[in-house]
């Protein structure tokens, strides 16, 4: 027994944030069926989804996060975690963890409060008392990060390649269209989500790293948890750091990233595909 939970503890430190985040919904979700079963309940977590109805929320303001954590249809939450496991692939290529957990959780937070204002401003479109799981808001908030920060980088897709932003752009369409379908109340979450992903990617290469704020709070509150604290040692941090990089090393980061993108683009389509912006870059780097 002892072997097995040593084995167990050293396959979980292998894996990578992404993965962490999969294995605890997939405990979750186990979880829930039991507790279902047990209970004779449909929603067995009631405690852990986040409700339509603003007042009954603050009666309950983890659910802003813990709801994404909650799935109790399985397909539902295969579909969202293998989402998760390849946009989570390469987004740690890129970035550091932290990075891609601010994204992760403000997404996920972002999707809730849009979910909890549609329903505040407009009830007589969302018809009240749903409750909102899945992470399919943080989800689309690291897949249109991706979208808008290489939105030229292409996707293999069976036998033929298709650019990031087509993806974000086919994913917003499907997102709108399901606003007037029976999951409302999930495509709002969407919604926040992208706009999330989108502001956050956008903002970052101009150097601004807005989840800067969350994760000082998210350190801080993770430090209660940790042994020891006066023994701690204060470190000096530097605050001018994007994404892991010094800002100088995350302009060079960045200016590499387009070159990397627009040679790739000249060997499958020919110089004469380069829009005027990309071979100004190409020759400013060139110099």
């Amino acid at each position: 027994m002892t072997n097995l939970n040593q084995d167990i503890k050293q396959k979980l430190t292998q894996l990578n944030v992404f993965e962490k985040l999969i294995a605890v919904n997939i405990l979750v979700f186990i979880i829930a069926q039991v507790l279902r079963f047990v209970l004779n309940t449909a929603s067995s977590m009631s405690w852990l989804e986040l409700p339509s109805d603003f007042f009954t929320f603050l009666k309950q303001p983890w659910s802003i996060i813990s709801y994404a954590f909650v799935h109790y249809d399985f397909i539902h939450m295969l579909f969202n975690m293998l989402w998760l496991y390849f946009i989570g692939r390469m987004f740690i290529n890129l970035f550091n963890t932290k990075l891609a957990l601010n994204v992760y959780f403000l997404g996920a937070i972002f999707g809730g409060l849009v979910f909890l204002l549609g329903y505040a401003l407009l009830p007589d479109v969302f018809s009240a008392g749903h409750r909102l799981v899945g992470a399919s808001g943080a989800v689309r908030a690291l897949l249109i990060f991706m979208c808008a920060y290489m939105p030229n980088m292409d996707l293999r897709f069976f036998t033929f390649n298709i650019k990031l932003k087509h993806v974000g752009f086919a994913i917003i369409i499907l997102d709108f269209i399901g606003l007037f379908g029976g999951n409302a109340g999930g495509n709002l979450a969407h919604f926040g989500g992208t706009i999330l992903g989108y502001f956050y990617a956008t903002q970052l290469t101009k150097g601004k790293d807005i989840g800067k704020g969350f994760e000082g709070v998210m350190d801080r509150f993770a430090n209660l948890f940790k042994k020891n604290p006066s023994k701690l040692k204060t470190v000096h941090k530097n605050k001018s750091k994007v994404a892991g990089y010094t800002k100088d090393e995350f302009k060079e980061f960045n200016n590499q990233k387009q070159i990397d993108v627009i040679l790739d683009k000249i060997s499958k389509s020919g110089y004469e595909s380069l829009t005027k912006e990309e071979k100004e870059l190409l020759f400013r780097a060139g110099k």
